[in-house]
Protein backbone atom coordinates (compact mmCIF):
# COMPACT_ATOMS: atom_id res chain seq x y z
CA UNK A 1 0.00 0.00 0.00
CA UNK A 2 2.55 2.25 1.02
CA UNK A 3 4.71 1.40 -1.97
CA UNK A 4 1.86 1.57 -4.70
CA UNK A 5 1.18 5.24 -2.66
CA UNK A 6 5.15 6.28 -2.79
CA UNK A 7 4.73 5.67 -6.93
CA UNK A 8 1.90 7.57 -7.70
CA UNK A 9 2.43 10.59 -6.46
CA UNK A 10 5.45 10.91 -9.20
CA UNK A 11 3.11 10.00 -11.56
CA UNK A 12 0.17 12.29 -10.88
CA UNK A 13 3.14 15.40 -10.75
CA UNK A 14 4.34 14.06 -14.26
CA UNK A 15 0.82 13.96 -15.59
CA UNK A 16 0.26 18.04 -13.98
CA UNK A 17 3.45 18.91 -16.25
CA UNK A 18 2.28 20.63 -19.58
CA UNK A 19 3.88 18.22 -22.55
CA UNK A 20 7.04 20.08 -23.35
CA UNK A 21 8.17 19.66 -19.98
CA UNK A 22 7.48 15.94 -20.01
CA UNK A 23 9.51 15.36 -23.40
CA UNK A 24 12.47 17.11 -21.13
CA UNK A 25 12.33 14.56 -18.81
CA UNK A 26 11.93 12.09 -21.30
CA UNK A 27 15.20 13.06 -22.47
CA UNK A 28 17.12 13.64 -19.72
CA UNK A 29 15.83 10.25 -18.64
CA UNK A 30 16.88 8.69 -22.06
CA UNK A 31 20.43 10.90 -21.87
CA UNK A 32 21.23 8.87 -18.22
CA UNK A 33 19.79 5.52 -19.01
CA UNK A 34 21.89 5.62 -22.29
CA UNK A 35 24.86 7.10 -20.65
CA UNK A 36 25.16 3.93 -17.93
CA UNK A 37 23.70 1.05 -20.35
CA UNK A 38 25.12 1.73 -23.06
CA UNK A 39 24.38 -1.10 -25.92
CA UNK A 40 21.81 -2.59 -23.71
CA UNK A 41 19.73 0.91 -23.97
CA UNK A 42 18.51 -0.89 -27.38
CA UNK A 43 16.24 -3.18 -25.90
CA UNK A 44 14.21 -0.07 -25.54
CA UNK A 45 14.45 0.79 -29.55
CA UNK A 46 10.71 -0.94 -30.23
CA UNK A 47 9.50 1.99 -27.69
CA UNK A 48 11.01 4.42 -29.92
CA UNK A 49 10.20 2.50 -33.52
CA UNK A 50 6.56 2.70 -32.43
CA UNK A 51 6.29 6.34 -31.46
CA UNK A 52 8.07 6.96 -35.27
CA UNK A 53 5.81 4.96 -36.91
CA UNK A 54 2.56 6.81 -35.36
CA UNK A 55 4.06 10.36 -36.59
CA UNK A 56 4.69 8.98 -40.14
CA UNK A 57 1.38 7.88 -39.96
CA UNK A 58 -0.53 10.87 -39.69
CA UNK A 59 1.50 12.87 -42.19
CA UNK A 60 -0.20 12.58 -45.26
CA UNK A 61 -3.96 12.40 -44.15
CA UNK A 62 -2.88 15.52 -41.68
CA UNK A 63 -1.50 17.35 -44.84
CA UNK A 64 -4.70 16.84 -47.04
CA UNK A 65 -7.18 16.90 -44.44
CA UNK A 66 -6.00 20.76 -43.25
CA UNK A 67 -4.82 21.90 -46.23
CA UNK A 68 -8.67 21.65 -47.46
CA UNK A 69 -9.90 22.61 -44.96
CA UNK A 70 -7.58 25.71 -44.52
CA UNK A 71 -8.64 26.78 -47.81
CA UNK A 72 -12.27 25.96 -47.94
CA UNK A 73 -12.62 28.58 -44.59
CA UNK A 74 -11.63 31.30 -47.07
CA UNK A 75 -14.76 32.93 -48.29
CA UNK A 76 -14.18 33.89 -52.24
CA UNK A 77 -16.39 36.85 -52.59
CA UNK A 78 -14.42 39.45 -55.48
CA UNK A 79 -12.69 41.47 -52.60
CA UNK A 80 -12.02 38.67 -50.68
CA UNK A 81 -10.97 36.69 -53.84
CA UNK A 82 -8.53 39.38 -54.56
CA UNK A 83 -7.21 39.48 -50.79
CA UNK A 84 -7.31 35.63 -51.14
CA UNK A 85 -4.53 35.67 -54.06
CA UNK A 86 -2.35 38.34 -52.18
CA UNK A 87 -2.31 36.73 -48.84
CA UNK A 88 -1.42 33.32 -50.08
CA UNK A 89 1.31 34.56 -52.73
CA UNK A 90 2.95 36.83 -50.00
CA UNK A 91 2.91 33.75 -47.39
CA UNK A 92 4.39 31.94 -50.05
CA UNK A 93 6.95 34.00 -50.72
CA UNK A 94 7.86 35.18 -47.39
CA UNK A 95 8.26 30.94 -46.54
CA UNK A 96 10.36 30.27 -49.37
CA UNK A 97 12.81 32.83 -48.48
CA UNK A 98 12.66 31.69 -44.98
CA UNK A 99 13.04 27.95 -45.99
CA UNK A 100 16.41 29.59 -48.10
CA UNK A 101 17.70 31.29 -45.34
CA UNK A 102 17.11 28.26 -42.68
CA UNK A 103 19.72 26.68 -45.57
CA UNK A 104 22.11 29.14 -45.87
CA UNK A 105 22.34 29.30 -41.65
CA UNK A 106 22.35 25.49 -41.66
CA UNK A 107 25.06 25.51 -44.15
CA UNK A 108 27.17 28.26 -43.27
CA UNK A 109 27.19 27.23 -39.10
CA UNK A 110 27.29 23.39 -39.75
CA UNK A 111 25.72 22.77 -36.19
CA UNK A 112 25.79 18.98 -37.20
CA UNK A 113 29.26 18.22 -38.45
CA UNK A 114 31.44 16.05 -36.88
CA UNK A 115 28.66 13.71 -35.23
CA UNK A 116 28.96 10.88 -37.29
CA UNK A 117 25.70 9.18 -36.57
CA UNK A 118 24.52 6.29 -39.11
CA UNK A 119 21.12 5.55 -39.21
CA UNK A 120 19.52 1.94 -39.39
CA UNK A 121 17.97 2.31 -42.91
CA UNK A 122 19.73 3.55 -46.41
CA UNK A 123 20.85 7.29 -45.56
CA UNK A 124 22.17 7.46 -49.06
CA UNK A 125 21.15 10.96 -50.75
CA UNK A 126 18.43 10.42 -54.07
CA UNK A 127 19.67 11.08 -57.26
CA UNK A 128 18.97 15.04 -58.40
CA UNK A 129 15.68 15.22 -60.49
CA UNK A 130 15.65 18.01 -63.16
CA UNK A 131 13.80 20.77 -62.79
CA UNK A 132 11.16 19.91 -65.13
CA UNK A 133 10.68 16.64 -63.74
CA UNK A 134 9.93 18.23 -60.68
CA UNK A 135 7.65 20.64 -61.86
CA UNK A 136 5.91 18.30 -64.02
CA UNK A 137 5.63 15.46 -60.85
CA UNK A 138 3.24 18.22 -59.38
CA UNK A 139 0.50 17.05 -60.41
CA UNK A 140 -0.47 13.67 -59.89
CA UNK A 141 -1.95 10.97 -62.79
CA UNK A 142 -3.96 9.31 -60.27
CA UNK A 143 -4.32 11.11 -56.35
CA UNK A 144 -5.14 7.24 -54.97
CA UNK A 145 -1.38 6.65 -56.13
CA UNK A 146 -0.02 9.52 -54.64
CA UNK A 147 -1.66 8.93 -51.17
CA UNK A 148 -0.46 5.52 -51.42
CA UNK A 149 3.20 5.97 -52.20
CA UNK A 150 3.29 9.08 -49.51
CA UNK A 151 3.93 11.68 -52.58
CA UNK A 152 3.76 14.74 -50.21
CA UNK A 153 4.01 17.08 -53.19
CA UNK A 154 1.45 15.42 -54.94
CA UNK A 155 -0.74 15.02 -52.25
CA UNK A 156 -0.52 18.80 -51.26
CA UNK A 157 -1.20 19.89 -55.32
CA UNK A 158 -4.10 17.49 -55.12
CA UNK A 159 -5.12 19.00 -51.43
CA UNK A 160 -5.08 23.11 -52.89
CA UNK A 161 -7.02 22.19 -56.00
CA UNK A 162 -9.73 19.89 -54.23
CA UNK A 163 -10.55 23.15 -51.82
CA UNK A 164 -10.32 25.94 -54.75
CA UNK A 165 -12.98 23.53 -56.76
CA UNK A 166 -14.72 23.21 -53.21
CA UNK A 167 -14.90 27.17 -52.61
CA UNK A 168 -15.92 27.63 -56.77
CA UNK A 169 -18.99 24.91 -56.17
CA UNK A 170 -20.14 27.10 -53.67
CA UNK A 171 -23.18 25.91 -51.62
CA UNK A 172 -23.57 22.52 -52.82
CA UNK A 173 -20.21 21.42 -51.47
CA UNK A 174 -21.09 23.01 -48.06
CA UNK A 175 -21.59 19.06 -46.72
CA UNK A 176 -18.16 17.97 -48.32
CA UNK A 177 -16.49 21.69 -46.52
CA UNK A 178 -18.22 20.75 -43.05
CA UNK A 179 -16.78 17.43 -43.65
CA UNK A 180 -13.51 18.38 -44.36
CA UNK A 181 -13.87 20.70 -41.30
CA UNK A 182 -14.59 17.55 -38.82
CA UNK A 183 -12.25 15.59 -40.46
CA UNK A 184 -9.40 18.20 -40.08
CA UNK A 185 -10.81 18.91 -36.00
CA UNK A 186 -10.28 14.99 -35.83
CA UNK A 187 -6.81 14.56 -37.10
CA UNK A 188 -5.66 17.29 -35.19
CA UNK A 189 -6.84 15.24 -31.79
CA UNK A 190 -5.37 12.51 -32.99
CA UNK A 191 -2.29 14.31 -32.96
CA UNK A 192 -2.97 15.25 -29.99
CA UNK A 193 -3.04 11.68 -28.62
CA UNK A 194 -0.25 10.65 -30.70
CA UNK A 195 2.01 13.68 -28.84
CA UNK A 196 0.96 12.58 -25.50
CA UNK A 197 3.41 9.34 -26.01
CA UNK A 198 6.19 11.61 -27.15
CA UNK A 199 7.84 11.64 -23.68
CA UNK A 200 7.85 7.74 -24.07
CA UNK A 201 9.11 7.70 -27.59
CA UNK A 202 11.61 10.43 -26.96
CA UNK A 203 13.12 8.75 -23.77
CA UNK A 204 13.50 5.62 -25.78
CA UNK A 205 15.11 7.13 -28.93
CA UNK A 206 17.33 9.25 -26.66
CA UNK A 207 18.36 6.15 -24.98
CA UNK A 208 18.89 4.17 -27.70
CA UNK A 209 20.86 7.29 -29.65
CA UNK A 210 23.19 7.76 -26.60
CA UNK A 211 23.95 4.14 -25.66
CA UNK A 212 25.12 3.55 -29.10
CA UNK A 213 27.30 7.31 -30.23
CA UNK A 214 27.64 8.34 -26.46
CA UNK A 215 26.34 11.33 -25.05
CA UNK A 216 28.68 13.63 -26.87
CA UNK A 217 26.17 13.75 -29.87
CA UNK A 218 24.18 15.53 -27.67
CA UNK A 219 26.66 18.44 -27.73
CA UNK A 220 25.24 20.00 -30.95
CA UNK A 221 22.26 20.76 -30.33
CA UNK A 222 23.28 23.97 -28.31
CA UNK A 223 24.69 25.29 -31.44
CA UNK A 224 21.31 24.19 -33.27
CA UNK A 225 19.33 26.48 -31.22
CA UNK A 226 21.40 29.40 -31.68
CA UNK A 227 21.49 29.00 -35.60
CA UNK A 228 17.93 28.73 -35.68
CA UNK A 229 17.28 31.56 -33.25
CA UNK A 230 19.70 33.57 -35.42
CA UNK A 231 17.85 33.03 -38.90
CA UNK A 232 14.67 33.84 -37.13
CA UNK A 233 15.62 37.45 -36.09
CA UNK A 234 17.64 37.70 -39.37
CA UNK A 235 13.93 36.85 -41.32
CA UNK A 236 11.92 38.75 -38.84
CA UNK A 237 14.34 41.88 -39.18
CA UNK A 238 15.39 42.19 -43.23
CA UNK A 239 12.49 40.04 -44.90
CA UNK A 240 9.58 41.81 -43.37
CA UNK A 241 10.93 45.09 -42.65
CA UNK A 242 12.77 45.07 -45.73
CA UNK A 243 9.18 44.15 -47.44
CA UNK A 244 7.41 47.16 -45.35
CA UNK A 245 10.09 49.59 -46.54
CA UNK A 246 9.92 48.71 -50.29
CA UNK A 247 6.73 48.05 -51.25
CA UNK A 248 4.19 49.55 -48.68
CA UNK A 249 6.36 52.74 -48.01
CA UNK A 250 6.28 52.14 -44.03
CA UNK A 251 8.45 52.58 -40.86
CA UNK A 252 9.44 48.78 -39.76
CA UNK A 253 10.23 50.28 -36.59
CA UNK A 254 6.53 51.53 -35.57
CA UNK A 255 5.92 48.35 -37.01
CA UNK A 256 7.84 46.34 -34.97
CA UNK A 257 6.98 48.69 -31.52
CA UNK A 258 2.85 47.93 -32.47
CA UNK A 259 3.13 44.09 -32.45
CA UNK A 260 5.74 43.94 -29.42
CA UNK A 261 2.53 42.53 -27.06
CA UNK A 262 1.69 39.69 -29.93
CA UNK A 263 5.38 38.59 -29.86
CA UNK A 264 5.50 38.62 -26.29
CA UNK A 265 2.25 36.30 -26.26
CA UNK A 266 3.77 34.40 -29.22
CA UNK A 267 6.70 33.78 -27.31
CA UNK A 268 5.58 32.55 -23.68
CA UNK A 269 2.79 30.74 -25.32
CA UNK A 270 3.95 29.26 -28.64
CA UNK A 271 0.67 29.48 -30.01
CA UNK A 272 -0.26 31.33 -33.17
CA UNK A 273 -3.87 30.26 -32.52
CA UNK A 274 -3.36 31.32 -29.02
CA UNK A 275 -2.12 34.29 -30.09
CA UNK A 276 -5.02 35.85 -32.63
CA UNK A 277 -6.82 37.68 -30.05
CA UNK A 278 -4.32 39.93 -29.24
CA UNK A 279 -2.40 39.85 -32.95
CA UNK A 280 -5.98 41.44 -34.51
CA UNK A 281 -6.14 43.87 -31.44
CA UNK A 282 -2.72 44.97 -32.75
CA UNK A 283 -3.76 45.19 -35.96
CA UNK A 284 -6.36 47.54 -35.48
CA UNK A 285 -5.20 49.47 -32.47
CA UNK A 286 -1.52 50.02 -33.31
CA UNK A 287 -1.16 49.29 -36.84
CA UNK A 288 -4.46 50.93 -38.26
CA UNK A 289 -5.27 47.70 -40.27
CA UNK A 290 -8.82 47.77 -40.64
CA UNK A 291 -11.31 45.33 -39.31
CA UNK A 292 -12.26 43.06 -42.36
CA UNK A 293 -8.65 42.71 -43.68
CA UNK A 294 -7.28 42.12 -39.61
CA UNK A 295 -10.02 39.80 -39.56
CA UNK A 296 -9.38 38.23 -42.94
CA UNK A 297 -5.58 37.77 -43.10
CA UNK A 298 -4.69 36.76 -39.77
CA UNK A 299 -6.81 33.58 -39.43
CA UNK A 300 -5.71 32.44 -42.56
CA UNK A 301 -2.40 32.76 -41.63
CA UNK A 302 -2.94 30.92 -38.51
CA UNK A 303 -3.39 28.33 -40.59
CA UNK A 304 -0.63 28.69 -43.86
CA UNK A 305 1.60 30.84 -42.74
CA UNK A 306 4.61 29.20 -40.74
CA UNK A 307 7.64 30.78 -41.87
CA UNK A 308 9.23 29.95 -38.47
CA UNK A 309 8.46 26.59 -39.16
CA UNK A 310 10.12 26.70 -42.80
CA UNK A 311 13.10 28.05 -40.83
CA UNK A 312 13.23 24.82 -38.70
CA UNK A 313 12.73 22.74 -41.59
CA UNK A 314 15.82 24.73 -43.41
CA UNK A 315 18.33 23.84 -39.86
CA UNK A 316 17.33 21.05 -39.24
CA UNK A 317 17.06 19.26 -42.79
CA UNK A 318 20.79 20.56 -43.15
CA UNK A 319 21.41 19.44 -39.69
CA UNK A 320 20.57 15.69 -39.99
CA UNK A 321 22.07 15.63 -42.85
CA UNK A 322 25.56 16.51 -41.62
CA UNK A 323 25.09 14.45 -38.36
CA UNK A 324 24.20 11.50 -41.07
CA UNK A 325 27.22 12.23 -42.88
CA UNK A 326 24.76 12.72 -46.03
CA UNK A 327 25.73 15.35 -49.10
CA UNK A 328 22.56 16.73 -50.64
CA UNK A 329 22.96 17.81 -54.09
CA UNK A 330 20.97 21.21 -55.80
CA UNK A 331 18.11 18.85 -56.32
CA UNK A 332 17.52 17.87 -52.74
CA UNK A 333 17.95 21.44 -52.13
CA UNK A 334 15.15 22.88 -54.33
CA UNK A 335 12.49 20.00 -53.30
CA UNK A 336 13.43 20.82 -49.56
CA UNK A 337 12.73 24.51 -50.36
CA UNK A 338 9.24 23.53 -52.23
CA UNK A 339 8.45 20.63 -49.86
CA UNK A 340 8.72 23.10 -46.70
CA UNK A 341 7.11 26.02 -48.58
CA UNK A 342 4.21 23.53 -49.32
CA UNK A 343 4.06 21.84 -46.51
CA UNK A 344 3.86 25.00 -44.64
CA UNK A 345 0.58 25.80 -45.74
CA UNK A 346 -1.12 22.36 -44.30
CA UNK A 347 0.74 22.81 -40.62
CA UNK A 348 -1.55 22.64 -38.16
CA UNK A 349 -1.35 25.08 -34.95
CA UNK A 350 -1.24 22.30 -32.87
CA UNK A 351 2.15 21.12 -30.69
CA UNK A 352 3.94 18.70 -32.31
CA UNK A 353 3.16 19.49 -36.04
CA UNK A 354 6.68 20.94 -36.46
CA UNK A 355 8.12 17.77 -35.60
CA UNK A 356 5.62 16.03 -38.14
CA UNK A 357 6.27 18.33 -41.41
CA UNK A 358 9.93 18.25 -40.30
CA UNK A 359 9.80 14.07 -40.74
CA UNK A 360 8.16 14.77 -44.23
CA UNK A 361 11.12 16.92 -45.37
CA UNK A 362 13.32 14.75 -44.54
CA UNK A 363 11.47 11.63 -46.23
CA UNK A 364 10.98 13.81 -49.13
CA UNK A 365 14.77 13.67 -49.71
CA UNK A 366 15.87 10.43 -48.33
CA UNK A 367 17.18 11.56 -44.57
CA UNK A 368 17.16 9.25 -42.12
CA UNK A 369 13.80 9.96 -39.62
CA UNK A 370 15.74 9.06 -36.86
CA UNK A 371 17.18 12.86 -36.88
CA UNK A 372 13.72 13.82 -35.44
CA UNK A 373 14.49 11.98 -32.02
CA UNK A 374 17.81 14.74 -31.62
CA UNK A 375 14.96 17.24 -32.15
CA UNK A 376 12.02 15.63 -29.86
CA UNK A 377 13.54 17.11 -26.23
CA UNK A 378 14.50 20.81 -27.66
CA UNK A 379 11.51 21.29 -29.61
CA UNK A 380 9.67 23.48 -27.38
CA UNK A 381 12.49 26.13 -26.89
CA UNK A 382 12.72 26.14 -31.12
CA UNK A 383 8.58 26.34 -31.27
CA UNK A 384 9.02 29.83 -29.05
CA UNK A 385 11.16 30.98 -32.08
CA UNK A 386 9.30 29.20 -34.69
CA UNK A 387 5.31 30.72 -33.55
CA UNK A 388 7.38 34.18 -32.67
CA UNK A 389 8.38 34.12 -36.30
CA UNK A 390 4.84 33.19 -37.43
CA UNK A 391 2.69 35.80 -35.78
CA UNK A 392 4.97 38.76 -37.10
CA UNK A 393 4.70 37.23 -40.61
CA UNK A 394 0.77 37.46 -40.13
CA UNK A 395 1.19 40.81 -38.94
CA UNK A 396 3.22 41.91 -41.97
CA UNK A 397 1.29 40.41 -44.39
CA UNK A 398 -2.20 42.33 -43.17
CA UNK A 399 -0.14 45.20 -43.08
CA UNK A 400 1.18 45.11 -46.19
CA UNK A 401 -2.34 44.11 -47.99
CA UNK A 402 -4.36 46.97 -45.56
CA UNK A 403 -1.97 49.34 -47.45
CA UNK A 404 -2.43 47.89 -50.68
CA UNK A 405 -6.28 47.82 -50.34
CA UNK A 406 -6.13 51.45 -48.84
CA UNK A 407 -7.41 49.63 -45.57
CA UNK A 408 -4.86 50.91 -43.45
CA UNK A 409 -5.17 54.07 -41.25
CA UNK A 410 -1.84 55.86 -41.46
CA UNK A 411 -2.31 58.25 -38.63
CA UNK A 412 -2.80 55.29 -36.29
CA UNK A 413 0.44 53.61 -38.22
CA UNK A 414 2.69 56.62 -37.72
CA UNK A 415 1.52 57.77 -34.11
CA UNK A 416 4.53 57.89 -31.95
CA UNK A 417 2.04 57.79 -28.99
CA UNK A 418 2.29 53.77 -29.49
CA UNK A 419 2.62 51.77 -26.11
Amino acid sequence: MTQSTSLSAPLRLLGRLALWQQILIGLALGIGVGIIFKDDALVLAPIGTLFLNAIKMLIVPLVFVSLVAGITSMQDSAKLGRISIKTILIYLVTTAFAVTIGLLFGALFAPGEGMNMVASGAAEAKQAPSLISILVGLVPTNPVTAFAEGNILQIIVFAIALGVSLNLVGEKAAPVTRLFDGLAEAFYKLTDLVMRFAPFGVFALTAGVVGSHGAEVLLPLAGVIGVIYLASIVHVLFVYGGLLALLARLSPLRFFRGIAPALAVAFSTSSSSGTLPVSIECARKNLGVSQGVAGFVLPVGTTINMDGTAIYQGVLALFIAQAFGVDLNAGQYLMIILTATLASVGTAGIPGAGLIMLSLVLTSVGLPIEGVALIAGIDRILDMARTTVNVAGDLMTATLIGRSENEIDSDIYNSVNKP
